[in-house]
């Protein structure tokens, strides 16, 4: 209940009392007669909560017939996987940490430590963390601009557990005063983010940008009587009429079910479609995967998942490749596969629809492009990532393209869209994402969706819009999550026991 009730409250549910779970499953914790108690409850918790919120990737798994067999093992493998986290946190807790007020502290600083390795060891799968609970351009969320998403997470545990102290023995000034100062710290963080927004206008730069979503379900993606209409339907809406010519149009990640190399080769019918629905001088964005020939591959060449920056050219010049980004940091078991041989036999590799794993691409950059301003492009998955995009690079503006058709009408959609916008938030640059089926968006440095304009999933059209300026440099862009770390130390030299505790705290009943 503890962790179900947690996920819930994350977006598009929205239940916040359900951030009452963390509290319980702190007194779980300090309760549990052992470690390994401690250990079993944390686990409990984390398979609750991340089968609540991952349960949508067994849907890539109903896209084929011949795999649906895999998605009850999708569905329940990677939140047993991912409650290891939370089981090691509360494990932490039961064997170092303090009782009563100072628990507070040491809970809130193993959990949110677990927290961040969880999006960083194996890569990293920083899926609805703590922070995230809270829908990316609300009050709350503005707090991430001072301290990321991982400190809005410690600032979040440590307020809705302050509470956890009024179920356990000890003088009740304190526990009093420990549950106020926690509904304090909620308060500010709503207040502090309504004066934030407050002045929060959206300057429109020169740019215009435009947001193809086409309405392409993954189940028909790959039918080749299907592909001329995919491609006509992209060149349709990159060409339809608005009040504004777009500067820059931008397609999905993996709009065509094609490679670049394909698409573009000497005479073929699709580069030439795309010319046509271009405009002299406008760019065009377009997730596609591509190969380059390696003489060391085993399969002689090596693909990436890359976004190509396309121009229009004057007459009839046809276009020309500014620059193209390939992903830097790619999905386990989605795009390049551990274990590939037996993967292999197991079917999964058909779900990267190309011959070999995608090769990393290297570090993330900005791409100066003719005519635009700079722009740090992040495929998908790169937009989980809490400090991924620095401002040094000095990028304007990031272009997050996403392949999201994946997971159908589900909530993964949803709160992919959550994550990314946080990613504005922490920078104070404007965020335009753009997918096949949904949901698409150009955001604000703010976090909140310019114009209340979005493409949800099943939704076909396009999204015009001036792309917002970008606020001065954020305090989390010039110090990362230096302050986070310093909130978790200080509330380990806090929280911890020195002794340890051999029984566990009794209940007010006992």
């Amino acid at each position: 209940m503890a962790g179900a009730a947690t996920a819930f409250a994350h977006p598009p549910f929205g239940l916040l009392p359900g951030l009452l779970g963390y509290p319980l499953l702190m007194i779980l914790t300090e309760r549990s007669r052992t470690v390994r108690g401690g250990f079993w409850m944390g686990w409990l918790a984390g398979f609750a909560y991340f089968a609540v919120g991952c349960w949508w990737v067994a849907e890539a798994f109903l896209v084929n017939p011949a795999q649906a067999w895999m998605a009850p093992f999708a569905a329940s493998l990677l939140p047993a996987g991912l409650g290891l986290f939370w089981g090691a946190a509360t494990a932490l807790h039961r064997r170092f940490g303090a009782s009563g007020v100072r628990g507070v502290l040491s809970f809130a600083a193993f959990f949110c430590i677990m927290e961040w390795l969880r999006g960083h060891v194996l890569t990293g799968f920083p899926w609805n963390p703590a922070g995230a609970t809270w829908q990316a351009g609300s009050a709350p969320s503005q707090f991430a601009a001072v301290v990321g998403v991982y400190g809005l997470g410690l600032v979040t545990v440590l307020a809705v557990c302050a509470a956890a102290p009024l179920l356990s023995p000890g003088p009740k000034k304190l526990r009093v005063g420990a549950a106020v100062a926690g509904v304090l710290a909620l308060v500010a963080l709503f207040v502090g983010g309504a004066v934030r927004l407050t002045g929060a206008e959206v300057r429109p730069s020169g740019t215009i940008v435009r947001v193809v979503q086409a309405d392409v379900d993954q189940e028909s993606k790959w039918s080749p009587e299907a592909y001329r209409d995919i491609v006509q339907r992209y060149v349709a809406l990159t060409a339809r009429p608005g009040p504004r010519v777009p500067d820059v149009i931008v397609w999905p990640e993996g709009a065509l079910p094609n490679t670049a190399n394909a698409v573009f080769a000497p005479g073929a019918w699709e580069a030439r479609a795309i010319v046509r629905s271009l405009q002299p001088g406008q760019t065009l964005l377009a997730g596609l995967s591509r190969g380059e020939p390696d003489p060391l591959s085993p399969t002689g060449g090596q693909y990436f998942n890359s976004l190509m920056a396309l121009k229009r050219l004057p007459g009839d010049g046809g276009m020309r490749v500014e620059d193209v980004y390939d992903k830097h940091r790619l999905v386990p078991f989605g795009e390049f596969l551990p274990a590939g041989a037996l993967m292999s036999r197991l079917g999964v590799r058909s779900l990267v629809h190309v011959p070999a794993d995608f090769s990393h691409g290297p570090r993330p950059r900005t791409l100066r492009l003719e005519g635009l301003p700079n722009v740090q492009p992040l495929i998908c998955y790169e937009s989980l990532f809490p400090g991924f995009v620095g401002r040094r690079s000095g990028a304007a503006w990031i272009a997050n393209v996403s392949n999201d058709a994946w997971f159908g009408r589900t909530s993964g959609p949803l709160q992919h869209l959550n994550l990314a916008s946080y990613r504005a938030i922490e920078t104070g640059l404007p965020v335009v994402r753009a997918t096949p089926t949904g949901t698409s968006a150009v955001i604000d440095p703010w976090g909140r969706v310019v114009g209340d304009k979005r493409l949800d999933p099943g939704e076909s059209g396009v999204i015009d819009a001036a792309l917002p300026q970008a606020l001065t440099t954020t305090p989390y862009a010039m110090a990362g999550d230096l302050p986070w770390l310093a909130g978790v130390i200080a509330c380990l030299l806090g929280g911890l026991s020195l002794r340890r505790r051999r029984a566990p705290i009794p209940s007010p009943a006992d």
